[in-house]
């Protein structure tokens, strides 16, 4: 895993700041009627304002092209959801907001589930858990910890609710690429995987169904689906190893990181 010095450092957090409030202004359009295209091209606008590109634009896997400047997966969807003109949201529906920024030559990624009006108690209960497991992930990820811990704590989370982690993707390491070393599962055993090095910076983003695990892959080759068609939440923070804990760097503009008790 690659370790940053200070300069790096800073760089990241404000890469990650910016994301997070690209994040924070999305989030706060999310009503019912509302079109997923059109929230797709008011995060476009906010990554602009803010002096950054979308990482994910143009990102290119083999012969395919993401199409859009964010990723939103409304209700079965779990990730990579392309916004659409014909997706309008509706009351009690839930959407996975992921945002990737590139800033001054680093990434920050952050995502978020939040509801459309309101919610179903199960569904909402989908959402706390959710971040509940990302946040007891974060916990975990101190220098000298292996990867496997927080792996775990993620899965100890969201199976005693009930519910099911993806195995499908997981969360990784971040800096001037989007995806770097190492991956980070959401399930696995305390002893597994590398330790974590003071200065590495990573992704800690659970994705989890109401039903099974297993997903399929929409006829648009990026979509990710519940293979049940259940509801499946997302939350993501970018994370900084320090040498006493853990620090979130996705915190929006004139925000506070919250506490990690």
């Amino acid at each position: 895993m690659i370790v940053r010095n200070e300069q790096q450092m800073k760089s990241m957090r404000e890469a990650a700041q910016v994301a997070a409030t690209v994040l924070d202004r999305m989030c706060e359009l999310v009503t019912p009627g509302l079109n997923t295209y059109d929230l797709d091209q008011a995060g476009r606008r906010f990554i602009e304002e803010l002096g950054g590109e979308s990482a994910c634009y143009k990102y290119q896997v083999g012969s395919r092209i993401y199409p859009a400047f964010t990723c939103l997966s409304v209700n079965d969807e779990v990730v990579h959801g392309i916004g659409s003109l014909d997706r309008a949201l509706g009351e009690g529906d839930i959407i996975s907001v992921d945002v990737c920024t590139r800033y001054n030559g680093y990434i920050g990624d952050n995502c978020r589930t939040v509801g459309v009006g309101r919610l179903d108690p199960e569904m909402q209960r989908l959402l706390d858990v959710t971040e509940e497991s990302m946040y007891e992930g974060i916990k975990a990820a101190r220098v000298g910890n292996r990867v496997g811990k927080v792996s775990s704590a993620v899965q100890r989370v969201v199976e005693k609710a009930g519910f099911s982690v993806i195995r499908d993707f997981v969360g990784h390491g971040v800096g001037r690429s989007l995806h770097e070393e190492p991956q980070i599962p959401n399930f696995g055993k305390p002893g597994n995987g590398p330790k974590l090095r003071e200065g590495a910076v990573v992704c800690i983003e659970p994705m989890v169904n109401m039903g099974r695990y297993q997903v399929k892959m929409a006829k648009d080759g990026w979509t990710a689906l519940s293979s049940d068609g259940s509801p499946s939440a997302h939350f993501e923070h970018t994370v900084i190893i320090t040498k006493d804990g853990p620090e979130i760097l996705s915190v929006p503009l004139g925000k506070e990181a919250p506490a990690l008790v």
